[in-house]
């Protein structure tokens, strides 16, 4: 049947946050596009983190009182009523030498520019009683500045579960103007867990069906915005080429598997991974789709593998006359996981600078359906050089330098072990 790539990013943009009734609906428009084509699809249930916030107060009580729109992190601790009064510091960067001196902040709230696994280790070190992040630009708003609930992530939360808000840049940029030295804090969160799901389709290859490639993409969005380009086209995208594939049946087996709750730190992806182990071994390459099809901007290839990998994009690309952005590292995006465990993984996308993701912005107006048409018809070619290649571009493995590059992003101390 016709299958049209933009139609499918139609139908999915809606807020489709991990773990909610929306995804769910993404989901099974995902299966009913997968049946429409006269393939077989199926979900994968998985558990993933879940906060409510039952309330919470970010009030500057000295030199003046105001009331500040904060954004709390869930899976933190909480600051129960009736709430602590604590002292305010800017850190800015929040180095040894912004703290310096202040050794104990256990009586205080700490406001950094971005909150990264070094910053936090050294406000947890400090014994920082909470934490406030900057978002934005001074003119945003809340919305705009693309404030919304995140969960900590495991590693830090590894450490300590300090309570941690977000808030906007236009506050921030005040609350130092105006000195504020004291603010009365509060949240009351709720932690628990909820049900997330991938979407599963397989075509068994025909002629080395033990040997497969995993495709991937996620369909989740964030809490705001429609989530059209991030990722409703990778999504699209991915149909469009299990579409293809399904007409022309390719030797090695593919698996393609549509990702589940990857904005709150790639939980689909490491689901299957988890779930499908004894898969592991056939598994021999990844290619993965994360926005694609945007009117304007290059095409991109982020290659997370030994240099032959690299090579292979390279010479692919010289040999059909396609010009692309290829970077070499941890692409941040569903086929990391894969990558962790030895499987070589292209990143197929298209990027440009004039639309925003993760934010209210990130609509369906920049992407357009002959760029997105084009992206399906470009990967596909590139896909099929592999799925029917007498031998693979490069052995199965991870070279040193990106075992180390995995292991920041994944942000695990050198002696961890996978």
């Amino acid at each position: 049947m016709s299958y049209s790539p933009y139609a499918l990013v139609e139908k999915m943009s809606f807020v489709r946050f991990g773990g909610t009734a929306e995804e769910l609906r993404a989901a099974q428009i995902l299966l009913a596009q997968i049946e429409e084509l006269g393939g077989k699809g199926e979900l994968m249930d998985f558990t993933i983190p879940q906060s409510t916030c039952k309330g919470f107060e970010f009030t500057v009580k000295a030199p003046f009182e105001r009331q500040v729109n904060v954004m709390p992190w869930g899976m933190c601790d909480s600051i129960p009523a009736p709430g602590k009064d604590l002292k305010f510091l800017y850190a800015e960067k929040c180095t040894e030498r912004d703290l310096l001196g202040k050794d104990d902040l256990s009586d205080t709230i700490v406001m950094v520019n971005a909150l990264n696994q070094d910053v936090y280790k050294l406000l947890v070190a400090r014994k920082a009683a909470a934490i406030a992040v900057i978002m934005g630009k001074y003119y945003h708003n809340n919305l705009e500045a693309g404030i919304y609930a995140r969960n900590m992530r495991p590693a830090m939360l590894k450490l300590a579960a300090i309570p941690t808000f977000y808030i906007s840049a236009h506050d921030a940029t005040e609350l130092v103007r105006d000195e504020a030295a004291l603010i009365h804090v509060q949240s009351e969160l709720v932690n628990g867990e909820t049900t997330s799901r991938d979407v599963l389709a397989v075509i068994e290859g025909t002629q080395m069906p033990e040997q497969s490639i995993v495709l991937t993409a996620h369909y989740d969005s964030v809490p705001i915005g429609t989530g059209s380009w991030d990722n409703a086209t990778g999504s699209a995208a991915l149909m469009g080429i299990y579409n293809h594939f399904l007409q022309n049946p390719p030797k090695r087996t593919m698996r393609f598997v549509w990702c589940g709750s990857e904005e709150q730190g790639l939980l689909g992806s490491h689901a299957y991974i988890a779930q499908k182990a004894d898969l592991l071994e056939s598994i021999q390459f990844c290619f993965n789709f994360d926005m694609c099809g945007t009117i304007l901007g290059p095409d991109m290839a982020f290659v997370t593998g030994p240099k032959e990998l690299q090579t292979f994009v390279e010479l692919y690309c010289r040999e059909v006359g396609r010009a692309m952005d290829i970077r070499t590292g941890v692409h941040s995006s569903d086929s990391a996981p894969f990558a962790d465990k030895g499987i070589p993984s292209i990143g197929l996308s298209r990027g440009t600078q004039s639309s925003e993701i993760h934010t209210c912005r990130d609509q369906i107006f920049p992407v357009g359906e002959k760029p997105l048409l084009k992206n399906v018809a470009d990967f596909t070619a590139m896909i099929d050089r592999v799925v029917n290649a007498a031998m693979l571009p490069c052995e199965k493995g991870m070279p040193d330098d990106m075992k180390k590059e995995l292991d920041k992003y994944f942000q695990r101390e050198p002696a961890e072990k996978k």
